[in-house]
């Protein structure tokens, strides 16, 4: 399934960190919960596509359509 590209670049480093940080503290609280929500940050991040900007219509990537 491809995704419509809609993150850019900051959005995605940013995206990246927050991954992380995400995983630190599901190691640090053993918490599978908080574990996912990092798994789903991090795809958003490596797919350019965040749901949240498909609903709302925003894309904040500087790929023009063809």
């Amino acid at each position: 399934m491809k995704f419509p590209k809609n993150i850019g670049l900051p959005d995605r480093i940013i995206r990246l960190i927050i991954a992380l940080l995400l995983f630190a503290l599901a190691y640090w609280r053993s918490s599978w919960s908080i574990f996912v929500v990092g798994l789903f940050v991090l795809f958003e991040a490596l797919m350019s596509w965040c749901v949240l900007y498909q609903i709302l219509g925003k894309n904040s990537c500087s790929i023009k359509k063809k």
